[in-house]
């Protein structure tokens, strides 16, 4: 949204000064929760361990993943209640990410944003559910067949949705070392980014810190960066248009905790706004 936006840091700092809304001392965390789920799809051979802090926010809830004794139970009953300016000077990174998410989710809810455009996950199974998901992710570049595309944060659809559109993924994460056909998972992000023609990146980097160094290369190598975002969905939208070439926002509740259809919000920093289709 601002040009001159370079880092996560620079958009708390921005927030902090009264530039990006309501006065953050003024604005109160009404809850601050947390939620712990495994889930192995059919057929594969990962259980994927999801723990995400929650900061609700008037009509928003705000969102970081962390890893396991990263956060302590206690810091729910300590944060609820206070400031979003308390909360994002405290030095507990997930809950400063998710403050902050669900600070600029309340003032621009995704729903209203005339630039996403809705796209409707399917009632039905875990893996229908995540086939859908993952399909609108990867559609999110508009690559040509064969090119390389950087996958930081690695979900088996996501790799199958790549390869569907004739692409070539090139897999990083901290956790996984191969995906569930056998193809090799490094931890170094900067053989991917050096490598990439395109990177799509998962919102957890910006929990754990490592987006201003993917926004940053790819700002260097001019190459088109996507991010698939349940951590920080609000927080990367700031970045459309200054680094970030599109955004899958998935505000919670999300999609794996739910049978229903519910609704992903996809931007695009090239796309007109909705109400301007019509021009």
């Amino acid at each position: 949204m601002t040009g001159s936006l370079g880092t996560v840091a620079d958009l708390v700092a921005e927030v902090l000064a009264g530039r990006r809304g309501p006065d953050p001392a003024e604005v109160v965390a009404t809850s601050v929760f947390w939620v712990h789920h495994g889930t192995r799809l059919a057929g594969g051979n990962v259980t994927y361990r999801n723990q995400y802090l929650l900061v609700r926010i008037g009509t928003a809830f705000g969102a970081c993943a962390f890893e396991s004794g990263e956060v302590e139970p206690d810091v729910c009953a300590e944060a609820s209640g206070r400031s979003v300016a308390e909360l994002l000077r405290v030095d507990v990174a997930p809950l400063r990410i998710a403050a902050l998410d669900a600070y600029l989710g309340a003032i621009a809810p995704h729903r209203d944003d005339s630039r996403a455009e809705p796209i409707e996950l399917p009632t039905g199974t875990p893996e229908t559910r995540a086939a859908a998901r993952d399909a609108a992710v990867a559609g999110l570049l508009d690559v040509p067949p064969g090119s390389k595309v950087g996958l930081i944060g690695v979900v088996n659809p996501l790799v199958a949705a790549i390869r569907e559109r004739g692409a070539e993924p090139l897999l990083c994460d901290l956790n996984l070392r191969t995906t569930r056909w056998g193809d090799s998972i490094t931890p170094d992000m900067t053989e991917v980014l050096d490598a990439a023609d395109a990177v799509v990146a998962t919102g957890m980097t910006i929990g754990n810190g490592t987006f201003d160094t993917i926004l940053a290369r790819c700002r260097e190598r001019q190459i088109p960066l996507a991010v698939y975002a349940q951590t920080g969905a609000a927080v990367a939208r700031e970045f459309l248009g200054s680094g970030l070439t599109a955004l899958s926002a998935e505000p919670f509740p999300f999609s794996q905790f739910s049978a229903d259809a519910t609704a992903l919000h996809v931007y695009r920093a090239d796309q007109p706004s909705r109400k301007d289709d019509s021009s």
